[in-house]
């Protein structure tokens, strides 16, 4: 199946495993513990996996599925996999905590590498990305679906930046970048907002997994925008090593407006 040909079943997963973290984030208890990287985990993110990895398992096209709760799976598996299911099914889980509505569920059919089907669901705001290669961008919000794109670089642009992981690195890159105006977002509608025309860059210099990030690549690429890797400026790329780990990256909206002079401060 072509990987347009599962959008609306892999945006039906997402949805309903955003129905299930709700149900724990309207309880009093989310069960928080600390997983070995010292990360927190939720009963949340433990009824989102089950229920994703379940669902996609039982799609009729037999893929493999990593997730961040069960990515316990050697390369020398993985290695093998021209086609796998990746998935984050609570990115944002310190946003859960806090109440504050920027996280969400990810899921992404990556390709021999890149991620070419991606939807990212933010229960909390009742609001949907997905895309799809030969089937463009596109966004649910309360109920009403439209396209989107990314926009031509504003004159005085928009850098979205992690709402919990800023450091070092990123505020140097600030304080060196021209006139703009910075928001902080959580979990991967940082990449959203770049292919919605609403941020012209997104600057990644803390850590992030392969999980974090191939919905929200798949999302901005189809509208149009650039992920790439820093240094050297390749496009961001999956399953290439033992560790899960991705390199500092950019997402940049407009591939004509040149940040790369600036980006080449950064990795």
């Amino acid at each position: 199946m072509k990987p347009a040909d599962l959008l609306q079943p892999v945006l039906d997963i997402a949805i309903e495993a955003g129905n299930r973290i709700m149900e724990v984030y309207a309880s009093a208890d989310f069960g928080v513990t600390q997983k070995g990287d010292a990360s927190p985990l939720t009963l949340a993110d433990l009824a989102a996996h089950e229920y994703i990895a379940a669902s996609l398992a039982a799609l009729p096209v037999g893929y493999p599925v990593l997730s961040e709760e069960a990515a316990d799976i050697p390369f020398e598996t993985r290695r093998a996999w021209s086609h796998y299911w990746l998935v984050d099914p609570l990115d944002g889980t310190k946003e859960f905590i806090k109440r504050n509505g920027d996280f969400t569920v990810n899921i992404a059919l990556v390709v021999d590498g890149y991620p070419l089907l991606g939807v990212v669901h933010a229960p909390a705001l009742d609001l949907s990305y997905f895309a799809a290669e030969a089937a463009g961008a596109w966004c649910i919000r309360a109920g009403k679906r439209e396209a989107i794109r990314t926009r031509p670089a504003a004159a005085v642009p928009a850098f979205v930046v992690s709402r919990s992981h800023k450091d070092a690195t990123l505020e140097a890159f600030l304080a060196a970048a021209p006139p703009h105006e910075a928001v902080s977002r959580g979990s991967s509608l940082k990449f959203c907002q770049v292919a919605e025309g609403t941020a012209d860059l997104y600057p990644r210099t803390g850590p992030t997994s392969e999980w974090d990030t191939a919905a929200g690549q798949c999302v901005a690429e189809q509208a149009g925008a650039e992920v790439l890797r820093l240094p050297g400026f390749a496009r961001l790329r999956y399953n290439q090593k033992d560790s899960l780990l991705n390199p500092l990256f950019a997402v940049i909206g407009d591939p004509a407006r040149n940040w790369k002079t600036l980006l080449s401060r950064v990795g």
